[in-house]
C-alpha cells in the first residue's frame, strides 16, 4: 500500500479522509481544510471533476478551481507522488497533512446488489480497500451526498458530511440581533449609570457582566408590565461596559415610512436599521409573512424618492424554482426576471396606496414613478459591477453560497446600502443547509460590526391562516 507512516505525527492520531467529488465541487478549498490529517483522492474523483468542468455554473467553476489546485500541488513536489503531496506547498500553513492520489488499480468485492461501473460504488470500493489495508489509521469517507454516506455506513465504513463550510451546527444558535434584558437589569448594571440626550435620543452608559455578551448594533428590550417597554440599541461595547441608545418608535403613525408603520417590536427594530444612514449592511431572517420585503421596500422608496439618499433601488435574487422549471423565458434581462419578482409586485400594490382624490390616474402615475426607480437585475451578470449610491436588495438570500454572497456584497461602492433577506428554513439549492447557507455565513461574520445590523423576525403579520400554516405544516 503506497501510504507510508507519517514521520512527524503518530499514525494513531492522524486520520485518512477519502474525499468524494461533490466535496471538491462544493468547496475547492476543502483540500486545505483538514489540518494535520491526510486526504486521499480516488481516480474516479479526478474523472468526475473532468466531466463536470465545462459550463458556467457554480459547480463547473468549482470543478475547474479544484483541478487548478491539484495541478499546482502536483507540479510542486520533488519526491515521488506515491509518498504523498504536502498540502502546504501553495503557501497554505493551516494544513500540515499530505494528499495521496490513487496510483494503483484497486479491486474490492462489493455486494452484488451494488451496480458495478457506477462512480459512487467505485469510490466506496476504494474506501473499503483502504480501511482493510491501513489498519493503523482511521479511514473516513467525506461526502455531501446523503445516500452515499448511508451506503458507506451500511457497508461498515465510516462516513461523515463536510462540516468545514458550516458556520454552526444548530441554527437555533444563530445570532438573532435581539436580546431580552432581565427584570433586575437596572439594579445590577445601572448603579454607576451615566445618561445624556443627543439629537432627540437618550444615551445610557451602563456597566456589568451582561455587557460582555452584547454586540454593537444589537437591539435590547425589557418588558415593564403595563408600562411602555424599554427598547434600545447597543452603540458601543467594551469589556463590561456598554452604551445604549433609545430608538425611534416606528409603530407610531407619526413615524410612518411610505405609509407603513411597524406592527410589532421586531419590525420597529428593522426600520431603525434600514433608516439609519450609518448602517451599510442589513440582514433579515424570518419566515414568510413577517414583513421583510415590505419593510425593506418602504424604507428604500422613502430614502430614494423622498430624502434622495440613494439614486435607485436594485433588486436581485437567485433564480431557483420551487417546482419543475418551466423552461426559458422570453425578453430582456428585466423581463426574464419579472416572473421571479412576484413578491415585488405584491408589495408595491400595498405601498402604492393613494387617497381617493388622486383617482386611477394618480395611482398609475405613482406606480410608474416607483417602477422607474426600481431595477431588477439578474445575479448572473453581477461580476465586475460597482454600485454607487444604490439601495441593493438581495432577496431569497438563503439560496446563495458564501462565495456568491461575497461576490454580491463586494459590488457595493460608496454610499450604497445592502439588504440581505431570506428564510433559512426554505433552502432550495442542493448541497446547502441551514448551517452552510451564505445568509447564515454573513449573519455570523458581520455581527458586532459598527456599520451592520441583523434582526430575526419571529411574528408573522400576513394572516391568521399563513401563521397557522407556518406552525402546523
Amino acid at each position: 500500500m503506497p501510504i507510508p507512516p507519517r514521520p512527524a505525527l503518530s499514525s494513531s492520531t492522524t486520520k485518512l479522509f477519502v474525499l468524494d467529488t461533490n466535496v471538491l465541487m462544493h468547496d475547492p478549498t476543502s483540500l486545505f481544510r483538514f489540518e494535520e490529517h491526510d486526504i486521499y483522492l480516488p481516480m474516479y474523483v479526478l474523472e468526475e471533476l473532468d466531466n463536470n468542468k465545462k459550463g458556467m455554473t457554480e459547480v463547473a467553476r468549482n470543478a475547474r478551481q479544484a483541478s487548478r489546485f491539484l495541478d499546482s500541488l502536483v507540479s510542486t513536489i520533488e519526491d515521488k507522488i506515491e509518498n504523498g503531496i504536502p498540502l502546504d506547498g501553495l503557501g497554505n500553513k493551516a494544513s500540515t497533512g499530505r494528499m495521496f492520489l490513487q496510483t494503483q488499480f484497486i479491486t474490492q468485492d462489493l455486494p452484488s446488489t451494488l451496480a458495478h461501473g457506477k462512480s459512487d460504488n467505485a469510490i466506496l470500493a476504494v474506501v473499503m480497500h483502504l480501511s482493510k489495508a491501513v489498519t493503523e489509521r482511521e479511514v473516513i469517507l467525506v461526502s455531501k451526498d446523503i445516500n452515499m454516506r448511508i451506503k458507506a455506513r451500511a457497508l461498515g465504513l465510516e462516513a461523515q458530511d463536510y462540516f468545514n463550510d458550516k458556520v454552526l451546527e444548530d441554527s437555533d444558535l444563530l445570532y438573532s440581533g435581539i436580546k431580552q434584558l432581565p427584570a433586575d437589569f437596572w439594579e445590577t448594571h445601572g448603579k454607576d449609570m451615566k445618561s445624556g440626550t443627543y439629537n432627540g435620543f437618550t444615551f445610557y452608559q451602563i456597566k456589568g457582566p451582561l455587557c460582555r455578551d452584547m454586540m454593537v448594533n444589537e437591539f435590547v428590550f425589557m418588558e415593564n408590565g403595563d408600562d411602555t417597554p424599554f427598547l434600545a440599541v447597543v452603540t458601543e461595547q467594551q469589556d463590561d461596559t456598554a452604551t445604549l441608545r433609545t430608538l425611534t418608535d416606528y409603530t407610531h403613525q407619526k413615524h410612518a415610512i411610505w405609509g407603513i408603520t411597524a406592527r410589532n417590536r421586531e419590525q420597529s427594530f428593522v426600520l431603525n436599521l434600514l433608516m439609519n444612514p450609518e448602517i451599510d449592511f442589513v440582514t433579515l431572517l424570518g419566515q414568510a409573512g413577517t414583513g421583510k420585503t415590505l419593510l425593506t421596500l418602504a424604507a428604500g422608496l422613502a430614502q430614494t424618492l423622498e430624502s434622495k439618499r440613494y439614486s435607485e433601488i436594485i433588486i436581485t435574487r437567485v433564480t431557483v424554482p420551487l417546482g419543475e422549471d418551466i423552461g426559458f423565458l422570453p425578453g430582456t434581462e428585466e423581463e426574464k426576471m419579472n416572473p421571479w419578482m412576484g413578491a415585488l409586485d405584491d408589495n408595491l400594490d400595498v405601498l402604492n396606496k393613494s387617497d381617493d382624490e388622486s383617482g386611477d390616474w394618480g395611482r398609475a402615475a405613482t406606480r410608474d414613478l416607483i417602477r422607474s426607480r426600481i431595477k431588477v437585475k439578474s445575479l448572473n451578470f453581477m461580476r465586475g459591477r460597482t454600485f454607487l449610491n444604490k439601495y441593493l436588495i438581495i432577496d431569497e438570500a438563503q439560496n446563495l453560497t458564501p462565495k456568491q454572497m461575497k461576490a454580491l456584497i463586494t459590488r457595493a461602492g460608496p454610499g450604497t446600502k445592502v439588504v440581505c433577506m431570506g428564510n433559512i428554513a426554505q433552502i432550495d439549492t442542493p448541497y446547502l443547509s441551514e448551517g452552510s447557507s451564505g445568509l447564515t455565513y454573513v449573519v455570523d461574520r458581520f455581527k458586532g460590526w459598527a456599520h451592520s445590523g441583523h434582526v430575526t423576525l419571529q411574528r408573522g403579520e400576513r394572516s391568521r391562516l399563513a401563521d397557522h400554516a407556518g406552525e402546523m405544516l
